[in-house]
């Protein structure tokens, strides 16, 4: 006898799966806190997750849940937009363990994956052998094929590839009752379906019974994706149940197998870059361009350009032409000339008002950043409010786009909402967010009432009300809009012959839950006050802060190799709680659900615990995401006024305690090398026993500047060094160097007259109402030197950044402001002086290790710029050195440090030449490069001071002008 859904507890349902063999449950509030959202607008808390190593193991949860009649959901890197990702039962994420590529036939040309392998990870294997999956999301870089056949997804590249379904040869899925299907497709001749007869039988009787409304509702154009593809059951379209599982959002079989179809990359591609008047007119252009038979036909206007450049600045943006929308039109072909010629006809046919034809693929692969970015950066709407999902991906016949999309504006106008749409305006499918007010009194009433009349709107132009990403919660119930009464009851009939207990992903689809309910902002409280920070781009609202996530996920993708860095912590473990989205979302519950209970609950602790404050998210993250922030802003509440742990005094006290050993550094030293001594201090200071401990400078570097005083030029431009604790305490060398390089530049340094602090490590450990006094007293010291507009140069990155960006969040006055724009780098300060000529570092290859807050706050492009320019081979690291201040030091924290250091540091200088130079400006770093691989860096300031006497190189700065 099945037991109801609300009588079975958690800890009953793990039990189960444990006992049948699952080895992968997750069932802690901070993890179901985590899978509770998507990419979508909809919270739904689910009992249990399990991260399956096979398909036995899928098999055997499938099996659980059918007894105890517990929902499964299945779900992929969780990207979904529509809400069909989420599931109050089971979620069986395969991203986990059932990730691999099992094999490539290059004869073939075919793949066959596990649904966890990450779209990325197959392009590459397949790269391999010179071909390439042909659909490709936005999201590539960590959506799963799963998810991508649970959509029938699409992305920019499907006039050239085809959608998903085009792509799948075979398919192995099993129903909820357990019976294994295996279905190959169209796409290598007859489809042929083996396995649950009790299956097949029924949909050959419900496609019989209905075969004139499959006929004349469905594939009416290419993208229409909502409600299930019946047609693919049509006598002549063979009988393809594989091309009908495609797209289905999990809600008719699990798949837990796919072979695709593989496809040769061109020769050869170029990009025509078009210009219009505005958005509509851009569509307008669209039927004309179809007949040059390009790759991808992709819109943008100025609404979203407007976006990247306000939160990026003018250089982020390469030239486009003139106009206020854009397509990006890829033509490819298999000779240069061939494809020249059709963008030359290209652009005399399209009336355009400008034109820009790009052969170069970095600069083609920036302006496609733009557009894969999009859904992050339009967060926040053209009215500065948070922009939602919802109604994201519709999609009409690419004939009627132009007068669709003026038709849409008008709409959006007069609901008072606003909008930055973008999309594939040449398959007629349009993405958008649009600021719903749904934390009004009316929200969810204004936010039905637009839903319903877009989904009027575009089945007047005979279009989908999904173009790629499925109805999920969104708009399964407003199928009944687009489809007759007929088709509605074929959906039922095809749902009731897989799943007839209705288990698998209820909610959408069939028997859809209504659109507005389970919407995650709508229960979200105002936090305000008293906050420790000012999160001015939030408008002092803690809560709408942490809704800054919109899922998009693109905290899960490595990219590492084109000098990213977030999340560290994800990549070590692959686990949800530990991306910077999975923590948004526990961070969300705490205000908007009751897994996580205020700001001392154990799951808001669990899931910050391996954040390691890297800062990484506020500059990679496209919805300005500041995890770091967050943080402290959790312990501050969490331990204000109350015991902290050992390390927030040991370790968040550090520049008190290096003050007071600076007195006596040579007995400090000789001190912690004494084993008993070392050990008993360790533990008392929450320090990791596997950790080295720095060596205290016998002079400090204040010291020597007031020593060595007359020996200083007394003539040049005035600059304050910014002397932190560590640049002072444990490597005064680095601005003894630095002194000189500036002197070398014609500056004159000077420093404060009292010793000053950032406060840093009093910020990462939450200690901010004593940051906020640490931070304005040294504004008070650093006050003459900006009322007379001398610039601030920083070495230590992290402390720099927080004189760049944290000391207005804390201080939040005009003299905070004015310091933080008048603090500058040593490579900034220098690239400010066009008649500076460098030292040439010509045959030196450099390892650069950026800091992540030099890299997240102040961007490490000057200090790439000036070495390149200076001549030397560089190597730069992306991702987190691993240590990260206190983080890496902390018990705790060792394993999932080292493992952080392995991704791209140690490899590195692993492989590294003997003569080669480690440079890491940060201290954490060089530190860390020491104890995990005996390496030595050094900073910037030391490289330059070394090479001063060797031939000059004066900096161009028209070239470098021209370049950005």
């Amino acid at each position: 006898m099945s037991v109801s859904r609300e009588e079975v507890r958690t800890v009953d349902l793990a039990r189960g799966l444990a006992r049948a063999g699952v080895r992968d449950v997750l069932t802690s509030p901070a993890d179901r806190s985590a899978y509770s959202s998507d990419a979508s607008l909809y919270r739904v808390a689910p009992r249990a997750i399990v991260r399956p190593h096979d398909a036995e193991e899928v098999a055997a949860t499938l099996e659980v849940c059918r007894t105890l009649a517990v929902p499964v959901t299945a779900r992929g890197a969780g990207t979904s937009v529509a809400g069909n990702a989420v599931g109050p039962g089971v979620i069986i994420d395969f991203s986990r363990h059932m990730n691999r590529v099992l094999h490539l036939d290059d004869e073939t040309r075919s793949a066959t994956v596990q649904p966890g392998t990450v779209h990325a990870t197959l392009q590459a294997v397949a790269q391999g052998a010179g071909l390439r999956f042909g659909p490709d999301p936005s999201t590539h870089t960590r959506c799963t094929i799963g998810g991508m056949i649970g959509n029938n997804a699409c992305g920019s590249r499907t006039l050239g590839y085809g959608r998903t379904v085009d792509n799948i040869e075979k398919l192995s899925a099993l129903t909820m009752r357990g019976e294994q299907i295996t279905a190959t497709t169209r796409v290598v001749g007859k489809p042929k379906v083996t396995g649950a007869p009790r299956v097949t039988d029924e949909l050959q009787r419900v496609i019989g019974a209905h075969l004139a409304v499959a006929r004349t509702e469905f594939a009416t154009f290419g993208r229409q994706v909502s409600g299930y593809a019946v047609d693919n059951l049509l006598p002549e379209r063979g009988f393809d149940v594989g091309g009908l599982l495609v797209g289905s959002e999990g809600t008719l079989a699990i798949v837990t197998e796919a072979t695709v179809r593989l496809v040769a990359e061109p020769d050869y591609r170029l990009l025509v870059v078009l210009g219009y008047e505005d958005f509509g007119a851009a569509g307008d252009a669209v039927p004309a361009i179809l007949a040059f038979t390009p790759t991808a036909c992709e819109g943008i206007d100025a609404r979203i350009v407007d976006i990247v450049t306000s939160k990026r600045g003018p250089g982020s943006v390469p030239p486009l032409p003139g106009g206020r929308a854009w397509l990006f039109v890829e033509l490819s072909g298999e000779t240069r000339e061939s494809v020249h010629d059709r963008a030359a006809a290209l652009v005399a046919k399209c009336e355009a008002i400008d034109t820009r034809v790009v052969e170069d693929p970095r600069l083609a692969a920036s302006l496609w950043r733009i557009r894969e970015d999009g859904a992050g950066l339009a967060g926040r709407a053209p009215s500065g409010l948070p922009a939602h999902a919802g109604w994201e991906d519709a999609a009409v016949p690419p004939a009627r786009i132009g007068d669709y999309l003026r038709s849409f504006d008008e709409l959006v106008d007069e609901h008072g909402l606003t909008a930055m749409p973008y999309g594939h305006l040449g398959d007629g499918c349009v993405h958008v967010r649009l600021d719903f007010p749904l934390t009004a009194s009316d929200g969810t009433r204004r936010f039905r009432e637009f839903l319903t009349a877009a989904a009027d709107l575009v089945v007047s132009y005979g279009g989908s009300l999904s173009g790629e990403h499925g109805d999920g919660r969104a708009r399964s119930e407003l199928l009944p809009r687009m489809y007759s009464p007929e088709a509605i009851g074929l959906f039922a009939a095809v749902k009731a012959a897989f799943d007839p207990d209705g288990l698998l992903n209820p909610g959408v689809l069939v028997d859809p839950d209504p659109m507005d309910a389970g919407i995650r902002v709508v229960t979200a409280r105002a936090i305000r006050q008293p906050l420790a920070l000012a999160y001015h781009g939030d408008d002092g609202d803690f809560g709408q802060a942490v809704h800054r996530c919109t899922g998009v996920g693109k905290c899960r993708a490595d990219s590492t190799a084109s000098g990213g860095v977030m999340c560290p912590s994800y990549l070590a473990t692959r686990n949800e709680k530990d991306s910077t989205r999975g923590r948004a979302r526990v961070l969300q519950e705490m205000i908007d659900g009751e897994l996580a209970d205020g700001w001392r609950s154990e799951a808001v602790h669990d899931a910050l615990d391996l954040c390691l404050s890297c800062k990484g998210c506020a500059s990679d993250c496209p919805t300005g995401v500041d995890m770091a922030a967050y943080k402290s802003e959790v312990l501050h509440q969490s331990y204000r006024r109350r015991l902290r742990p050992r390390s927030h005094y040991a370790l968040g006290w550090l520049p008190r305690w290096s003050r007071l050993a600076s007195r006596t550094p040579r007995l400090v030293n000789w001190a912690m090398g004494v084993p008993a001594l070392r050990g008993m201090g360790l533990r008392l200071a929450g320090v990791d026993p596997r950790r080295s401990l720095p060596t205290f400078a016998d002079q400090t570097f204040r010291r020597w500047f007031a020593a060595t005083a007359g020996e200083r030029r007394t003539e040049g431009r005035p600059v304050v060094l910014f002397v932190d604790s560590f640049t002072n305490h444990f490597a005064p060398q680095v601005a003894i160097d630095a002194v000189r390089v500036l002197e070398a530049a014609g500056y004159r340094p000077r420093i404060t007259e009292r010793e000053t602090c950032c406060g840093l490590t009093w910020i990462t450990t939450g200690q901010l109402d004593a940051a906020r006094r640490i931070l304005a007293r040294t504004v008070e010291q650093l006050g003459p030197a900006l009322t007379e507009g001398i610039p601030v140069v920083g070495l230590e990155p992290s402390c720099t950044g927080v004189l760049r960006s944290d000391v207005v969040e804390i201080l939040d006055t005009d003299e905070s402001r004015k310091l933080a724009s008048s603090t500058y780098t040593l490579a900034e300060l220098l690239a400010r002086d066009a008649s500076w000529k460098m030292p040439s570092l010509e045959g030196i290859r450099v390892i650069a290790q950026p800091h992540c807050h030099h890299h997240a706050v102040m961007g490490w492009e000057a200090d790439e710029r000036l070495l390149t320019d200076a001549g030397a081979e560089l190597v730069r690291l992306g991702g987190c050195c691993g240590l990260a201040g206190n983080f890496g030091v902390e018990i705790g924290h060792y394993e999932v440090s080292t493992a952080v250091a392995a991704h791209q540091l140690l490899p590195a200088l692993n492989s590294a030449e003997p003569d080669d130079v480690f440079l890491a400006d940060g201290f954490s770093c060089r530190t860390q490069a020491v104890d995990l691989a005996a390496k030595d860096g050094i900073h910037l300031a030391q490289l330059l001071a070394r090479n001063l006497g060797r031939p000059d190189r004066k900096i161009d700065i028209e070239r470098r002008e021209g370049e950005e």
